[in-house]
């Protein structure tokens, strides 16, 4: 070995050993036993037998039983795991993961606040977080992020008052089956419904807000995920087969409330289950931790985080799914996989996912695609539609995969939105009751048909209103300084729908003739056919001219669009685009079926001209 190989050698020895001893004395010593804590909180259950030591998570003197003393200098003193602290707790151990998390939208909610000034006041060219942070974009460029306590104005309230009880930086105690803790353990020290301690600390039990059980949770269920997504875009309902109807007054068969109590005094009813849900599947196992937890760098928008796709286990219509070859014993399915029930081994083929990086529990074997839960165990043969007459229809290669396969997707329409300075409104981020409080009603919401139009990607997905809002503004005096006000996007007045997966996904796709002679799916909302025109019906009187379910009209034949499509190149479909997608009608009946050679090439409308055609259609 020469003198450079050694001297690497003896440095890279010396860090893991000091990393090894620094990891020792911080994460595993003293054992629970051995700590004065035990001595009044003898019932309580050890977070894990990786985290034997109270102190290492919680800080305080263990050395002394005098209750005051031992409290002294600790983490929290209830969750060491909030971003105030996790630096010294939950870091100290985890400085990997505690630096993704840092990035992760779910705790930065920088495209939550970038949306919010898209549709108040526009955006001023800053990147805004929960707090001030540093970070790394994609491409590893320096990325600053400004702390949304600088935001000084109607968006930055509206975030700060309304929206900032959801992320993750903060935690929610007094919301019923909604409240988490903040930081790492809003995840993995997840709250029952009313957020008390049911564990066997008599000291603690019954008490709020703290965790069900100090046992801590490697692998959050759906009801963990659940607790913040059943708002806005109520994924986590859909997914459960869960809805809640407009405001919670679901209609029932003798006009009761449903049959589940969520947040909000909401009512809840059941409707077709999500595909994966019913077979088992918690949000985690589609899922990777690069989505939850993020993946280093700081995003602009979810789906810029998000990493899977129907697609990665699926195929296309043209392409099979992807997979590579564990032939690292570094590599990070194995590290990922060793809570799951059947941890990875070298070897396996692991799928991968649409940024091209490997899923920990997907993998290709004996022929199949298999994908196992990871908190079940249980495996899920996956079926790959590639080459099947469904999915090579010529024109639908731009269709998203849940653009057919939605059950239903939730659109809000009409959100009325008021900030009244005549009221004080808690400010949860600087954690003060100052002027300003917001409320907000809808005016309908419905679940089936859905518009389409072309997303980011440039295909064609569902969307739904994102945000349809209607400003008012009471000031001081209580005058109105805004009555029902649409911000200006793109340069005008206009209302947005968002590109949108409503994660309630169905075996059965919608049927051709119900698409493609349904204008609805199209963007016209709820609509009267007049010839060669499409004019939409009245769902709010302060939007009579721009029916508030659709973002088209068609005068004849001319299709205009009235509302925008928010994301990057996204826009509705234009006037060649649906006069295609409506000319289909004219081939249905007499060509049902996928598998029709008519469908392995671009439609000739013209055909219905030749000698053949006409013979038919004349009945001769």
């Amino acid at each position: 070995m020469n003198n450079n190989r050694f001297n690497l050698f003896v440095v890279a020895a010396c860090l893991f050993l000091g990393w090894a001893a620094s990891c020792l004395v911080g994460c595993a010593l003293p054992t629970k036993e051995e700590s004065g804590c035990v001595s009044c909180h003898f019932g309580l259950e050890s977070a894990s037998k990786h985290h034997p030591s109270c102190i290492s998570c919680h800080g305080g003197n263990e050395k002394t039983r005098d209750k005051k003393a031992a409290h002294a200098q600790m983490y929290g003193p209830k969750n060491p795991a909030s971003p105030e602290f996790w630096d010294k707790s939950c870091g100290a151990c985890h400085a990997y993961q505690l630096g993704r998390v840092k990035s992760n939208l779910m705790y930065t909610n920088t495209g939550m606040i970038r949306n919010i000034q898209l549709t108040w006041e526009g955006e001023d060219n800053n990147l805004y977080s929960t707090k001030a942070e540093d970070l790394f974009d994609a491409l590893g460029n320096p990325r600053h992020l400004k702390g949304v306590d600088e935001l000084d104005n109607l968006s930055g309230e509206l975030y700060r008052k309304f929206c900032s009880q959801c992320h993750v930086g903060h935690e929610t105690t007094d919301v019923y089956s909604a409240s988490h803790a903040s930081g790492c353990a809003a995840c993995h020290f997840p709250f029952n419904d009313t957020a008390t301690y049911e564990g066997s600390d008599v000291t603690m039990r019954g008490k709020p807000p703290y965790s069900a059980s100090h046992t801590m949770e490697p692998l959050p269920d759906t009801k963990a995920c659940s607790r913040c997504h059943n708002r806005s875009g109520r994924i986590a309902f859909s997914y459960q087969g869960l809805y809640d109807g407009n405001d919670g007054l679901v209609p029932t068969s003798k006009g009761e409330g449903g049959p589940e109590m969520a947040s909000g005094a909401r009512n809840l009813v059941h409707i077709a289950p999500d595909v994966h849900f019913a077979a088992g599947m918690d949000c985690i196992d589609c899922h990777t931790s690069r989505d939850v937890m993020g993946d280093g760098y700081s995003y602009r928008n979810m789906y810029l985080q998000t990493e899977v796709a129907c697609e990665d286990c699926h195929g296309s219509a043209t392409e099979v799914p992807r997979y590579r070859e564990i032939t690292r014993e570094n590599d990070e399915a194995l590290r990922e996989s060793r809570s799951y029930k059947q941890p990875m081994r070298p070897g396996m083929r692991m799928i991968l996912t649409s940024k091209g990086r490997s899923y920990s529990n997907v993998f290709y074997q004996n022929g199949a695609i298999w994908l196992q839960g990871k908190r079940s165990g249980k495996l899920h043969r996956s079926k790959v539609i590639t080459g099947t007459p469904e999915h090579s229809i010529i024109g639908h290669s731009r269709l998203e995969c849940y653009s057919c396969h939605s059950r239903t997707v939730v659109q809000c329409y009409g959100c009325h939105t008021k900030y009244d300075k005549t009221a004080t409104g808690r400010d949860f981020i600087k954690g003060l009751d100052t002027p300003g409080a917001f409320s907000e009603t809808e005016d309908i919401r419905m679940l089936y048909p859905f518009p389409l139009a072309l997303n980011q990607r440039g295909r064609i997905s569902p969307v739904t209103p994102g945000c349809q809002t209607f400003v008012t503004v009471a000031e001081e005096n209580g005058a109105l300084s805004k009555s029902e006000y649409v911000s200006r996007f793109k340069g005008k007045q206009q209302l947005r729908f968002a590109p949108f997966y409503s994660h309630n996904t169905g075996k059965k796709a919608v049927g051709c003739e119900e698409c493609h002679g349904n204008p609805a799916f199209f963007g016209f909302g709820q609509h009267i056919v007049e010839g060669a025109g499409i004019r939409g019906t009245l769902v709010c009187e302060r939007s009579d001219s721009k029916p508030l379910d659709g973002f088209l009209t068609m005068e004849k034949g001319r299709v205009k669009a009235f509302s925008a499509i928010t994301r990057e190149n996204a826009r509705p479909m234009n006037g060649a685009e649906i006069k295609r997608a409506l000319s289909v009608n004219l081939c249905l009946p007499c060509h049902p079926k996928a598998k029709d050679p008519i469908y392995r090439k671009g439609l000739d409308y013209r055909a219905l001209d030749d000698t053949l055609h006409r013979r038919l259609l004349s009945g001769r």
